[in-house]
């Protein structure tokens, strides 16, 4: 992930004068302190939006609040207040599928010289807030609950700063566009002309018409007779150039925002289990990975996150739907599609690119347009590239899918080209990289933190940089390549394939192994000497299979051990190692994805115990989470008794593919793989964690038959019940 730049830090004793300054870290996301309440995400399409608990944008400070539109914060500020003071916080709920935030406030008690002239809770306030069509839609409705009249002062303050969401992660800008405000009757325009040439418009549209309307605040006034109820509706449209957003009444796009919701669910497979706890969770992801599923040209594709990466990235979007693939195999087809119609066809340095290289991230902001960021259409990862062709043979294998095959197959060999050619840089057979520009990331692996790669003396490794696990993806890219080749009547080019990951296998055991250490190294340098540190990334290198069984089985007990092991995941760098800090980023903390994928590995080895433990660390992390949401990471200290794992300030939450965790981690422990030759799911040694005793998997799909399965725990072995079986399915669990 790329990450916004820094601010700077002062360090000397607190008792003197501050004025020594840590250098600026390009994309790095400040942390200047937490807001008072605590915030609530929503998203549709292109348009996010971070509220508070009270559903109120920048009432408290230090926080990112607002709500979004391709990269650009329309609206800044939206608070309201009752008779002039803040009201009192009923309840906060986002509905179980994020389609809604629903708010429950009341008045305060108010005072007239020392004297009490209006109780509390008297007047109840419900805010109910969505999104749709690059719109966000509010209603207060009030109901007075007193014997007597209520007079309400309601007044609503909004503000747009335009900030792209780069400035709003901390980056400074020189210069800046004009905004200019229109004031109607029951609307205001807030218009920003950028410096990129485009016209952003805000639209506050209200009714009924305010009392008193301005270019900042909007005021009611009410007289409330006993049990009477009414109802204020807030609409803010977001427009950009020349497309404009069409907004519908408040009860109408109520029902198509549901009606959207439940249409894009439909057909995925369900989950439910005797854990009311981990059905939470589980219903928390699948709610997650549907709002953060974004329609676009070429279908489905999970933006990664929010708030500071809901866009298209290449890596997570392939790794959301690796994650995802055996319970909703569409998303897999939007991000094949998606990534192959962007893919490099030219190089172009700014942008990282060389032909058949897979997009890393796409922005759609000022910043980006006026090359302030270079992410605008960039290249800069090692890794999508052979996870874009890992991901188009594991969709070949699930679904057989021949006509989508042959149409991505040209991409799939530009890939192949770009790993064999530019991506091997000095053609000694690993992909390295080094970035092409000064402004692009120094790192270009998952870990992509300026420090994330280095020697065990903790000395920063120099490129080109050759990284372990990327080097298994292309193991496994090959692979699958040749089998779907063979599966294309390519049989000459499967067969070269095949031989290329063998010999590629043989290779990576010599050059990478470290037996000093235990386990592989990170990374080879520019000068090919291995940064002998002990990382999680070896334990992607397992998911892949490229690992020798000796070897794996040497990664797995080492990623179990304390000093990996946290109590609540693996951690990315283990504790007695250089430059582990728990509260970093990436040298010390926990990624629910990546212990996913770590997990996967262990299931292709056949280490069931160890996913066990695994999964049961990440579940009881994710039941002391807000929404039992797993967050992007959280920090790597050790499980203490009776407390909660320690969350990292600027995570993102909900994150794509750590919401796809509980879903890989499942058929991890079940091992389930479906062969759509053999019209087959098989799974093979199935296990089922201690905290749960029976799981049910509802509309499992091959090509078109349908299964349910019951599957019960019998301490370690486990029992398989179909419910239903509609087609032609086999269904079979293998316990050798």
């Amino acid at each position: 992930m790329t990450q916004p730049r820094g601010f700077k830090l002062l360090k000397q004793n607190p008792a003197v004068a501050l004025t020594e300054e840590i250098p600026e870290t390009p994309f790095y996301i400040p942390g200047t302190g937490s807001s008072t309440r605590p915030r609530r995400t929503l998203k549709q399409g292109d348009c996010f939006a971070v509220f508070d608990s009270y559903a109120d944008i920048g009432a408290t400070p230090r926080g990112n609040d607002g709500i979004y539109f391709c990269d650009t914060r329309y609206l800044s500020h939206l608070e309201m207040l009752l008779n002039g003071r803040q009201p009192l916080l009923l309840g906060s709920n986002v509905r179980d599928d994020n389609s809604i935030l629903i708010v429950d406030l009341t008045n305060p008690d108010i005072y007239l010289d020392q004297k009490l002239v209006q109780p509390k809770d008297i007047l109840h306030v419900v805010r109910t807030v969505f999104l749709l069509h690059g719109a966000a839609y509010q209603r207060f409705r009030m109901q007075n609950h007193g014997d007597s009249p209520f007079d309400v002062q309601l007044s609503i303050a909004f503000a747009g700063d335009f900030a792209d969401l780069f400035e709003v992660r901390g980056m400074h800008r020189d210069r800046r566009g004009a905004t200019t405000v229109d004031v109607g009757e029951a609307e205001v325009a807030l218009n920003y002309q950028g410096l990129d040439g485009v016209q952003r418009r805000t639209t506050m549209l209200f009714d009924p018409a305010p009392a008193q309307l301005s270019d900042s605040i909007a005021s009611y006034a009410f007289k409330l007779q006993p049990n009477e109820c009414l109802s204020v509706y807030v609409t803010v449209k977001c427009d950009r150039g020349v497309t404009k957003n069409i907004s519908l009444p408040f009860r109408k796009a109520l029902r198509a925002a549901f009606n959207q919701r439940l249409t894009a669910t439909r057909g995925m497979t369900t989950i439910t289990t005797s854990n009311e706890i981990f059905n939470e969770v589980a219903c928390r992801s699948m709610a997650d990975l549907s709002m953060l599923m974004t329609e676009t040209p070429q279908g489905p594709y999970p933006y990664a996150g929010i708030p500071w990466y809901s866009t298209t990235f290449g890596r997570d979007g392939i790794i959301t739907a690796m994650q995802m693939l055996w319970c909703d195999s569409r998303v897999a087809k939007g991000v094949l599609r998606r990534l192959a119609a962007f893919q490099a066809t030219t190089t172009d340095p700014i942008a990282d690119a060389e032909p058949g290289k897979i997009p890393h991230e796409m922005r759609g902001g000022e910043m980006a347009a006026l090359h302030e960021v270079p992410f605008g259409l960039y290249y800069g990862s090692a890794d999508a590239t052979p996870l874009f062709v890992m991901l188009a043979g594991l969709y070949a294998e699930h679904t057989g899918d021949v006509e989508t095959l042959r149409e991505l197959w040209p991409n799939v060999e530009a890939a192949l080209g770009w790993i064999d050619g530019p991506g091997d840089s000095d053609r000694d057979g690993f992909v390295e990289y080094r970035r092409a520009d000064e402004k692009g990331l120094v790192n270009q692996g998952w870990k992509d933190s300026h420090d994330a790669i280095f020697h065990a003396d903790g000395v920063l490794a120099q490129g080109p940089i050759a990284l372990c696990e990327v080097q298994s993806y292309v193991f496994a890219a090959k692979r699958l390549a040749a089998r779907t080749a063979h599966r294309l009547g390519m049989t000459a080019r499967g067969d070269t394939l095949d031989a290329q990951a063998s010999n590629l296998a043989e290779r990576f055991e010599s050059a990478f192994w470290c037996e000093d250490i235990g386990t592989y190294a990170i990374a080879l340098d520019g000068q090919k000497r291995p940064c002998r540190v002990r990382t999680s990334n070896a334990g992607q290198v397992l998911f892949s299979g490229i690992a020798a069984p000796e070897h794996a089985e040497a990664v797995m007990r080492d990623l179990m051990s304390p000093s990996f092991f946290s109590g609540w995941g693996i951690r990315t760098v283990a504790r007695d190692q250089p430059r582990y800090n728990p509260m970093s980023y990436h040298n010390g903390s926990v990624w629910p994805h990546d212990n996913s994928l770590i997990a996967a590995g262990f299931a292709r080895y056949g280490h069931k115990d160890a996913i066990d433990r695994l999964f049961k660390g990440l579940f009881d992390a994710a039941t002391y989470m807000d929404l039992r949401r797993l967050p992007e990471l959280y920090c790597g200290f050790q499980r203490g008794r009776e407390r909660g794992p320690t969350l990292y300030p600027v995570a993102c939450s909900p994150q794509a593919w750590a919401a796809g965790t509980p879903l890989l981690l499942l058929r991890s422990s079940l091992g389930l793989e479906f062969n759509r030759d053999n019209n087959e799911i098989l799974l093979r040694k199935p296990r089922l964690p201690s905290f749960l005793n029976e799981v049910t998997l509802y509309n499992l799909r091959l090509g078109q038959s349908v299964v349910d399965l019951m599957l019960r725990r019998h301490d370690n072995d486990v029992s398989l019940q179909v419910l239903r079986n509609e087609g032609q399915i086999m269904v079979a669990a293998v316990y050798t």
